[in-house]
């Protein structure tokens, strides 16, 4: 079952708002928001109330693409073989999803993709509780400035590889679970801040960065149910 409520699609005046509520299995969902201040809700929208953007089932399929400035993405994702591609081009957007926050249906299988052109925008991704991401494939491919990228992952053979371009770009990024994570950053910009952790109970996690440019600060830290360490 889909339900689709405020729909523009696509949408070429500003202040749009699309409330998206699908529970079953294999639904291919794509949706296109052209302009400024849209909205996609979840995660207590705002504006005209809104709220859910709630996706439960397996084997979903979801496109979004916000081309515009101060845009939101807000939701959360409930289950397995998730394959998302998130385009964001413009300034000043958010994005937060969560991947099954509570624990619930697990996030297995799933592949994210988040591509952004632009500057000063703030996105969180944070996938799986309880070591549920199993063979997570997520991917982010970042140009522009002053962006903030957060993302959280209960990892468990799970892969997240971060391409970003810019100057003064903050990353957090924090994987935790079970085992068998792989990190990689190729990053080119100045005054950059990152701050890296891998905290698997059971060890055999990978961490590779590429970093080019002037100035900044790095956190880096590798924990296999060690003592507590911090920067």
């Amino acid at each position: 079952m889909l339900v689709i409520g405020s729909l523009s699609l696509p949408s070429h005046a500003a202040d749009n708002e699309i409330y998206v509520d699908q529970a079953g299995s294999t639904a291919n969902i794509d949706i296109e928001q052209l302009g400024n201040s849209n909205l996609i809700g979840g995660l207590l929208s705002t504006a005209g109330s809104m709220n859910a953007l709630d996706l439960d089932g397996s084997n979903l399929t979801l496109d979004i693409n916000q081309i515009g400035n101060s845009n939101k993405f807000f939701g959360d994702i409930y289950g397995t073989s998730v394959t998302s591609f998130f385009e964001f081009d413009g300034d000043s957007n958010t994005f937060t999803i969560q991947v099954d926050p509570t624990n619930t249906y697990s996030a297995d299988s799933g592949n994210y993709f988040v591509d952004v052109t632009g500057n000063s925008n703030s996105f969180t991704l944070n996938v799986g509780t309880a070591a549920l991401s199993d063979t997570l494939d997520l991917d982010w491919i970042v140009n522009g400035s002053g962006n903030s990228i957060t993302s959280s992952i209960d990892i468990d053979q799970a892969t997240n590889y971060v391409d970003i371009d810019g100057d003064n770009n903050t990353l957090t990024y924090d994987g935790d679970g079970a085992a068998q994570g792989y990190f990689w950053l190729d990053q080119t910009g100045n005054s950059r801040t990152f701050n890296i952790q891998q905290q698997s109970t059971t060890d055999n996690d990978y961490l590779k960065i590429i970093s080019s440019g002037g100035s900044g600060t790095m956190c880096i830290i590798q924990n296999d149910s060690g003592g507590s360490t911090s920067c």
